[in-house]
């Protein structure tokens, strides 16, 4: 007896978004960018007196860490995109940095609503033009990371890649979604440059009116945005890693509607995120004129977020069928 050629038949399980290594260059490059600032912003809140200020640059100095988790989740992803023993590959390891850094995030908003709160109730002199020459430098510097962490992550696109189909899965290969990973880094850019511009406005006014309660204030207002943020973040990336279809996505209806006919019923269906852009589903079908596995993945071409399916074929009497579709 001859043996079976499955290499025909056989895929990689690599589910990372389409710009993933250019996702992990630029948050390297933010790092750089972070940990420099942080460093200016500590020493010249500290000289200067502004609480703002330093916030601002711990609070950086923590994001820097954070950052760190991304671009470490991008390289160990990428390294491990083709180890089997993930059984659908890597592209999840995003959500999972980006829940640890929400983490973090959430952190740093505790940290500076609690340093704000103790230098509202004892208030120190401000040097303040030194303090905003410092803080507008820091914003220059988020923006510039804001830049090049932009909107990639908030936009999805769904991929027209190639299809590789065999005996009961698929693969695509695309991944144009939000990157969790990359959205997690956006964010904790996101709560530098709003520190830095409360601590902008909190110098200005102190320096102008003599208000010296402005400084710490803006800190509290600050720590309650940014925990706001650390928030959604959490429920974004932790939806995925417990396989929730987000809200305002209906793939289990399109696939019904793609697949469900008078003879053909869906019994059972699982549906979940396998990375960014990419999907897997389980499907179960029962049938009084069963079809080739193949024939109902050809069904589901046109949705491009299903990059792995595996269908199950059960025959069942007319009979039966009638009563489990009523």
């Amino acid at each position: 007896m001859s043996a079976v050629d499955i290499s025909a038949h056989t895929h990689e399980h690599n589910f990372l978004g389409s710009d993933h290594r250019r996702n992990e260059r630029r948050v390297w490059l933010v790092i750089a960018l972070t940990a420099s600032m942080m460093v200016v912003e500590i020493s010249g809140g500290t000289i200067y007196g502004s609480m703002a200020l330093v916030a601002d640059g711990w609070h950086m100095s923590t994001h820097a860490g954070a950052m760190l988790i991304t671009a470490l989740t991008y390289f160990y992803a990428r390294r491990h995109a083709d180890d089997r023993r993930f059984t659908f590959g890597t592209g999840k390891l995003g959500d999972l940095g980006g829940f640890a850094s929400a983490i973090v995030l959430a952190l740093i908003a505790l940290l500076i609503g609690w340093e704000s709160l103790m230098r509202l109730a004892n208030p120190v002199e401000i040097s303040f033009e030194q303090a905003i020459a410092v803080a507008v430098a820091g914003l220059c510097v988020n923006l510039v990371c804001a830049w090049l962490l932009r909107d990639d992550h908030s936009h999805p696109h769904h991929g027209h890649g190639h299809r590789h189909t065999h005996h009961g899965h698929d693969h695509s290969h695309h991944g144009h979604a939000r990157d969790n990973n990359l959205h997690a880094a956006y964010l904790h850019v996101l709560a530098d440059a709003l520190t830095s511009i409360l601590a902008i406005v909190a110098l200005l006014a102190g320096r102008s009116y003599g208000w010296l309660w402005a400084d710490p204030v803006m800190g509290v207002v600050g720590a309650l945005v940014i925990a706001r943020w650390s928030w959604g973040l959490i429920r974004d990336s932790g939806s995925v890693l417990l396989d929730r279809i987000p809200d305002d996505e209906d793939l289990p209806g399109e696939i019904r509607k793609a697949l469900e006919t008078d003879t053909d019923r869906i019994a059972d269906l699982h549906v979940w995120q396998v990375g960014p852009g990419h999907h897997a589903a389980i499907i179960s079908l029962v049938s009084s004129d069963p079809a080739a596995p193949s024939d109902y993945k050809a069904r589901l071409a046109e949705i491009h977020e299903l990059s792995h399916i595996t269908v199950e074929v059960e025959r069942v009497n007319a009979g039966l069928r009638a009563a489990n579709g009523s």
